[in-house]
């Protein structure tokens, strides 16, 4: 039997309360064969990329590389400067002192097209280190000191907005290793050549881990962390935020801008690799309606809107991060399935649209995991999902490097015409990075098909609050069966408003809610592949007038 899953999302003030089968397969989409991006005989952990000012069709990634006989980390070298049909690069960056190198790479380009790469250093070179190439990463400056602190790994992000105050500028962002384990800062003006002092940004109560940094539309710098607890393994359960307007030299700083639920320790069902939901950010930076929007991805479990499972989580702000939505759960299958989603990484597009890449198993065995694709065109309201891993594998720890470690990140990046995502797996026998083009064209092609096998849209309810007699007006595009319930907070169906074959067109319809006790209800439309669910408050008579 095909049970019926019902579960509840809070998205900013909308509800979605969705009937749900358990079985679920993802859209179809045309993607080319998955390939290893610099094959090679060290194991590359821990994807980041960025994409070039100056030239769209350049992007630079990075890794992790590591080999134990005979001892060796470092940080990886991939170049492309045609959106990915070839790369060239190398496993090592050969900014002096090769040998004292600790990994843990932070990378970006400049509006001047210089790649710029942080990195840790090992004894006697403790702390962070930058190198500079103005050569698209083929040779590399020595190293440049930018602390000496014991410190987490740096996030980096170069001001590339040409009516900035700021532009050309470099930020760097991490957490050091000391109390009350604060969030630093410090900045470059002229392509890593030299850094500012590091400045402390924060003075937690909770100690900080992770972070990530963007840059806004005009320039404002904005920075994300985690708080996590004291002890082992120091679970998130929070995310601090700051921002500046003046290139860092003054921070907004909220230290705990939301709460959540990370899912840090270790993955018992794949090899006990170990995980975390540390925070990434980004914003959208075009001339759409959203302009200025910030998002943020984590992984959470046990607190609504996730499941038992890990679940990928979005948060939004609509006003520089004074403010955040409550969590929208990313991934769209069924809740408490059984299924794992973990490490997300989030980006947004030319459009506008907010992009996530993560590991999910929903169509493979528990022990393994493929690589799977959510967009958003309504900022986050909305997913559509593919599966772009033509295959699986199954994580696992890699030795001598701490309980569980396989790496952390995975990332994605875009152009004009493609998303480009980076991710490593091991179905090659050593952790190695791969990749594969999505097109922007294949998406917007699916994403019309889907639309026109099923579409509606829906308006809210007029008046809400009510005390009695609301409307509820929809539009359906395609004929076919509609149904249009209410429910209450519980799932409980308490009124069936429309349930018949309707061809398209405009509708109304009048939901009496007189007879029901004051509370929060949900009203959803249904018609063929299209759902959504809006929330209607009824207040008693003594409350506001309709």
């Amino acid at each position: 039997m095909r049970a019926a899953i019902l579960f509840l999302i809070m998205i900013n003030g909308l509800y979605e309360l969705e009937a749900q089968t358990d079985r679920f397969t993802s859209s179809p989409l045309k993607i080319g064969t998955n390939y290893r991006i610099y094959p090679g005989n060290v194991s590359q952990t821990e994807a980041f990329i960025t994409k070039s000012p100056v030239d769209e069709n350049t992007f630079f990634v990075t890794c992790n590389t590591i080999m134990f006989i005979p001892f060796f980390i470092s940080e990886g070298i991939y170049v492309t400067s045609n959106a990915g049909t070839t790369w060239y690069g190398s496993d090592t960056c050969k900014g002096d002192p090769i040998g004292y190198h600790g990994g843990d790479p932070g990378i970006t380009i400049d509006k001047n097209g210089t790649f710029i790469l942080t990195r840790l250093g090992r004894t006697p070179f403790v702390g962070l280190y930058s190198h500079f190439s103005t050569d698209q990463g083929r040779t590399w400056s020595s190293q440049q000191v930018i602390s000496t602190d014991d410190l987490e790994r740096a996030a980096l992000m170069s001001d590339a907005v040409a009516a900035s105050f700021n532009y050309g500028q470099t930020y760097a962002a991490w957490v050091t290793f000391a109390q009350p384990f604060p969030v630093m800062f410090a900045f470059t003006d002229n392509g890593a050549q030299k850094w500012s002092v590091p400045k402390q940004i924060n003075q937690p109560p909770n100690r900080c881990a992770g972070g990530d940094i963007a840059i806004g539309p005009n320039g404002e710098v904005y920075l994300c962390w985690a708080g996590v607890t004291d002890f082992s393994p120091f679970k998130e359960i929070l995310v601090g935020f700051a921002s500046s307007s003046d290139g860092g030299a003054n921070w907004n700083v909220n230290e705990n801008a939301f709460s959540i639920n990370g899912i840090s320790g270790v993955l018992a069902s794949k090899n006990n690799i170990r995980v975390n939901s540390l925070p990434g950010i980004a914003v959208d930076t075009t001339h759409g309606p959203r302009r200025g929007w910030i998002y943020i991805v984590t992984d959470q479990k046990n607190s609504l809107p996730a499941g038992t499972d890990p679940d990928v989580i979005l948060y939004r702000s609509t006003d520089g991060g004074s403010t955040w939505s409550t969590g929208i759960r990313v991934n769209q299958d069924p809740l408490n399935n059984g299924k794992t989603q973990f490490f997300p990484s989030v980006h947004v597009d030319k459009s506008g649209a907010v992009d996530i890449i993560f590991y999910d198993d929903r169509n493979t065995t528990i022990d393994s995991s493929g690589v799977f694709f959510s967009r958003s065109l309504d900022g986050g309201n909305t997913w559509s999902e593919f599966e772009i891993s033509d295959h699986h594998f199954m994580p696992s720890p890699i030795g001598g490097l701490g309980q569980g470690y396989q790496g952390d990140n995975i990332d994605l990046s875009s152009n004009h015409s493609k998303i480009l995502p980076v991710w490593m797996d091991n179905s090659s026998g050593i952790y190695q990075l791969w990749t594969v083009p999505v097109e922007f064209s294949d998406i917007n092609h699916l994403e019309e098909t889907n639309s026109k096998q099923g579409g509606a849209g829906i308006k809210q309810a007029f008046p809400n609050p009510t005390k009695s007699l609301s409307e509820i007006r929809y539009q359906i595009t395609v004929q076919g069966s509609v149904s249009l319930k209410v429910f209450n907070l519980t799932g409980k169906e308490m009124a069936t408003l429309v349930n018949a074959q309707q061809r398209a067109g405009h509708y109304s319809v009048k939901f009496d809610a007189s007879n029901l006790p004051p509370g929060i209800y949900f009203y959803r439309l249904r018609a063929g592949n299209f759902v959504s669910v809006w929330k209607l408050v009824k207040l008693e008579e003594s409350g506001l007038s309709d």
